[in-house]
């Protein structure tokens, strides 16, 4: 049975939400399983390194995983009757068309973004944990890439996410918060975002976010939904919040302006130029949009 339980059409349409592979979690501590899933004829095997993958088009690159590259592999899964691996390597071969994710994501269908976004996060972890966090010592790749132990004193060390909110406030005229960074370019607002820390609920990261950036009080915090971020290795968890207070003072740190846009506002300053949303790879598309009721057209950056 597949761990991908809840039904496609109750999940929300965003970039890399909707994972259908089954990522055959039980089958990982099974050499010999797991070898015979690789010797299969109808296994397929891409290829990814650092942050790019192999691709053909607008598409994957697939092989038979018997004429795969050497490298250390990981199980992604069942898609389509058929298991699929990826290869880690130094550097895809320019041969094998390697693009990013960002790059290639928003031409991907859903069933290839999920299986792009599990290979990409689970090798850029390798590269950058490829020692002990304990002791120093080289660890070695097992379960079918998604764990390192340590040879040396027995730690285990398995993928790392990092928790993100992200959220839509509204007030009580039922206008959005949107801010912009000091980077972006000229015109792009966003809902804003941050790291949870170590000891905090989500709840609480969103009130917390939301004070330290725009200076607004936050009451209500109602989960929306979640979008893996490999860039490097995030899980975004979007929010709804209700604003308590309305007055806006940024930190003009990480935020260098914030306002309260109506949906009259953010029609017509989109379709004018004036104003660029995130773009569709973002939940923060999703959660404006879900606001506003429907597709904005006009400028997205």
């Amino acid at each position: 049975m597949s761990e991908s339980a809840e039904p496609a059409a109750s999940r929300p349409l965003f970039t890399f939400a909707n994972n259908v592979h089954d990522r055959r979690s039980l089958l990982r501590a099974d050499e010999a399983a797991l070898q015979a899933a690789w010797d299969d004829d109808e296994s397929r095997a891409t290829v990814v390194g650092g942050d790019h993958i192999a691709t053909g088009g607008d598409a994957l690159w697939w092989t038979p995983t018997s004429q795969a590259p050497a490298g250390e592999r990981i199980l992604l899964g069942a898609l389509g009757g058929r298991e699929h691996f990826a290869v880690m390597v130094d550097r895809v071969p320019d041969e094998c068309s390697p693009q990013t994710l960002r790059e290639l994501a928003p031409a991907l269908a859903a069933d290839e973004a999920g299986l792009a976004v599990h290979a990409i996060s689970v090798a850029q972890w390798h590269r950058t944990h490829q020692h002990c966090a304990r002791c120093g010592a080289p660890t070695a790749v097992a379960q079918a890439g998604h764990l390192r132990r340590c040879p040396a004193c027995g730690a285990q060390h398995f993928p790392r996410t990092d928790p993100a909110v992200i959220m839509l406030v509204t007030d009580g005229d039922d206008r959005a918060l949107l801010g912009r960074q000091p980077v972006w370019p000229e015109g792009r607002y966003s809902t804003l975002a941050g790291f949870v820390e170590p000891g905090e609920s989500l709840e609480d990261a969103v009130r917390r976010e939301i004070m330290e950036e725009a200076g607004v009080v936050v009451g209500e915090v109602t989960y929306a939904g979640s979008q893996p971020w490999p860039f490097p290795s995030s899980l975004m968890l979007g929010f709804l919040a209700r604003a308590a207070s309305y007055d806006i003072v940024v930190d003009n740190d990480e935020i260098e302006d914030a306002r309260w846009f109506t949906r009259a506002e953010v029609t017509e300053l989109t379709a004018a130029g004036g104003l660029g949303l995130p773009g569709t790879l973002s939940i923060s598309r999703w959660l404006i949009e879900s606001w506003h009721g429907g597709e904005i057209t006009g400028a997205w950056r």
